[in-house]
């Protein structure tokens, strides 16, 4: 079985580093501002501490270990001045100096990776997705190593990936931003979400914390953690509540890719007015702020709902109509209404797509269909296979020891 996946492993590719644009406002004071201690980087909790060495048994050839908020790592010697930047449930992730590129970067620690079956198959499909994607407004894969000599030895490994100053999260909270700085950023978006749906994936945790944003004004979308393609059954509760798409809140089996539309709709209104759209305490709260404002399901809809308990409790519901947008949102141009209601469609089947959202007016000064380009297939039909805790480890470890950052097109299959 691991000797026919072999067969299967992409080839892989450099990051590209060029950048969308410059950003749209030419006055420093509407710039993205960078706080210190604060990252995007996979959307996880800020913290800040420097490295200390640390003293103990011999560490593989050309690495060195250090001491993060009493955590080691065990690093290439090329990776110097580590600093915590954040921490999540299933990884840390530090700031470090790449002294071979002079450049920042992000490295991530995953937490005991082999510590279940679904940790090692989630570690598996992240890292089979950074070394696929390849665009501007997407994450990249860098480097990824293991200080572990062997195969036998092997627990731990990191992921490096660009650096970027922070969240969307973070600046939402610190400052409103300009309309254009809105545009452009959003336009980002939809041009990264349209890459990787082109592939089959589905992001499935959109979040403003879950985009970085540089200082100017480049987004990338983060933490492919939970993403999978369109064809694979998914579980309902994946996507932050506030951000979550009435489709899974109703527990729909087979999704889309629209998911993430109305993950960045939600992400879109908060842009623009400072706050949450659906701030839903529990599903069932969530689910009636969706509807208050969108009405509710017709008979058509409601027949699609898979789960008979969904479609109970939303026949149950004292009917509602749709809300007038313009008048919920008032801050907002036309433009941005008219698209707003286009990804707010409670039919998923109806509602715009990602390629649909770039060519709408709202977006037209950025919108370029010759820029906004689709990724090359990728395969995950390892998403299907019932392998062990083991297997998926030798899997994992043969994409590292495959992967030469210097010359990540060769592969020793």
């Amino acid at each position: 079985m691991l000797g026919f996946l072999l067969l299967l492993l992409n080839k892989r590719r450099k990051c590209v580093g060029k950048p969308v644009g410059a950003c749209p406002c030419a006055d420093p004071t509407c710039q993205v501002e960078t706080v210190r201690g604060q990252s995007a980087h996979s959307g996880l909790k800020s913290s800040s501490a420097m490295q200390s060495p640390v003293s103990d048994s011999p560490v593989r050839p050309g690495f060195h270990r250090v001491e993060v908020q009493k955590t080691t790592w065990v690093v290439p010697d090329r990776y110097t001045t580590l600093w915590a930047i954040g921490s999540g449930a299933y990884g840390t992730v530090c700031s470090a100096i790449d002294q071979k590129t002079k450049e920042k970067v992000a490295i991530k620690k995953l937490y005991r990776p082999f510590q279940s079956l679904i940790h090692a198959k989630r570690a598996y499909r992240e890292l089979r997705l950074l070394r696929h994607i390849q665009h501007d407004n997407v994450i990249c894969l860098l480097n990824v190593f293991t200080p572990d000599s062997t195969l036998e030895k092997f627990q731990t490994f990191y992921m490096v990936m660009p650096f970027v100053a922070q969240d969307l999260g973070h600046i939402i909270k610190r400052k409103r931003l300009s309309d254009r700085i809105i545009t452009y950023l959003f336009y980002q978006l939809l041009r990264g979400l349209k890459y990787i749906h082109s592939a089959g994936i589905i992001h499935r945790d959109l979040k403003p914390g879950n985009l970085a944003v540089s200082e100017n004004c480049e987004l990338k979308i983060l933490d492919f953690g939970l993403a999978r393609q369109t064809e694979s059954e998914m579980t309902g509760y994946v996507v932050t509540r506030w951000y979550r798409a009435p489709e899974i809140i109703f527990n729909w089996m087979h999704y889309s890719q629209t998911v993430d539309v109305w993950s960045a709709a939600c992400i879109l209104a908060e842009m623009i007015t400072g706050s949450v759209v659906f701030p839903g305490h529990d599903s069932i709260d969530q689910l009636k702020k969706i509807l208050h404002l969108t009405g509710t399901p017709d008979t058509s809809l409601v027949q699609k709902m898979q789960s008979k308990d969904a479609q109970s409790f939303v026949k149950g519901l004292p009917p509602q109509k749709k809300r007038n947008f313009k008048e919920v949102f008032p801050a907002m141009s036309e433009k941005a209404v008219s698209l707003l209601e286009g990804m707010l469609l409670l039919d998923p089947e109806k509602r715009l797509t990602a390629k649909q959202g770039l060519a709408h007016p709202f977006l037209a000064e950025y919108h370029d269909p010759d820029s906004e380009p689709d990724s090359e297939p990728y395969d995950d039909s390892f998403e299907s296979l019932e392998l062990d805790v083991g297997e998926w480890k030798s899997l994992i470890h043969m994409e590292i020891m495959t992967f030469d950052p210097d010359n990540p097109g060769q592969t020793a299959v």
